[in-house]
Parts: C-alpha cells; structure tokens; sequence
C-alpha cells in the first residue's frame, strides 16, 4: 500500500510539474528539475518535520525513475496530458494531494507519532511539493488560493491518525475522496471563509 501511493503521488506530481513548466516555457532541464522538486519536495519537508533523515529520500531509485520517465514522455508528448480541462494541471495536483497526504499520514501513524504530528505530516507531504514548484516558477501557491486547497489534508491526517482507516481498501478510498473534494472546490470555487481588516 505504501509503495502504491508512493508511485501515484509521484507521477502524478511529476505530471503536475511538467505541465506548470511547460506553460512556463521551460526548456527540457527545467521541466526536469520543476518536476522533481514536485514530486518529491513534500517527502523531503515530511521528513525534516518528523525526524526522519532527508537523505533517505535518495533511497528511492525505482521512484526517481518512474519520474525521469513519465516527465520524458510528457515532454515529448504533450498531448498526452492535455486531455485535463482543469486549468494549471489541477487535476494531476489533485490526484499527487491525495495520495501523498494519505501516505504522509500513513508514515507519521507508523511511525508512533501523535494525531498532531499525523496531520501535519499529511499536509506537509500533500502539499510540500507543489509548494515548492509554484514559488520556483514565480505563481501564487496553490494551497493559498481562494479554492479549498490543504484544508482537505485534514481528512487523511485525522482518520489515520487516529487509527480509524488502515486498510488498503480505506486508504485508496481516502485518496479518492480527496481528489474528488478537491477538484470539486475548484469547479464549484468552493471557499472557507475569510476577513479583511
């Protein structure tokens, strides 16, 4: 299970970084790094929240790969990834915000660690990554638009933080869900509230 949404967060973060670096006009080197730190920045801030050493995230060879080839294709076959109507690669952040936040509270709940540490873990890992991707390419982060973006990362962190769903059925339905809450904060501009003084 945790390999699994190891390999669906990452492309589908990877995916999201081409996209972003495309519409950016990026040359190949940049649609590799902007994909990258995609898909792996929420891992490397998880890791540095909860005590694990960031250098376990050179481990994951077979990753780096899977990513190294999907962005190749996505480059040389853009229209392959054109089929999403969303705009801004929306829906392959959605899918990299579900199942990274799920295995970021996963990860934090295996670990021992407190409700607490479970929700920022997910968030952290849900959103790190893309984060990081839309400060590098000069965009307002996702997780800062008027959408419901990060406030979903609290229904992984809770449930598996409290031991509630830890079944692989459970997990991919929570990822499901929050892929679906997601993209539907966004067609629908679904907003929490909010003042200005």
């Amino acid at each position: 299970m945790w390999e699994l949404l190891n390999v669906i967060g990452t492309i589908a973060f990877a995916l999201s970084g081409v996209l972003v670096a495309m519409e950016e006009r990026y040359d190949l080197m940049g649609v590799y790094i902007l994909g990258f730190i995609t898909a792996f920045g929420g891992g490397a801030v998880r890791n540095l929240l909860i005590g694990v050493p960031v250098a376990e995230l050179w481990d994951q060879g077979a990753l780096f790969t899977v990513a190294f080839v999907v962005m190749t294709i996505a480059f040389v076959f853009p229209r392959i990834v054109r089929w999403t109507l969303l705009r801004r690669g929306v829906f392959f952040d959605a899918i990299g915000l579900g199942a990274f936040s799920v295995q970021g509270a996963l990860y934090a709940y295996s670990m021992g660690h407190p409700l607490s540490a479970c929700i920022a873990a997910a968030a952290l890992t849900g959103t790190g990554g893309g984060m990081i991707r839309d400060m590098l390419a000069g965009r307002k982060p996702l997780f800062l638009q008027k959408e419901i973006y990060i406030a979903w990362t609290l229904l992984p962190g809770i449930t598996v933080g409290l031991g509630w769903l830890t079944g692989p059925v459970e997990l991919l339905t929570v990822v499901a869900l929050v892929v679906a809450l997601r993209l539907c904060s966004v067609y629908y501009g679904w907003r929490l509230p909010n003042r200005s003084i």
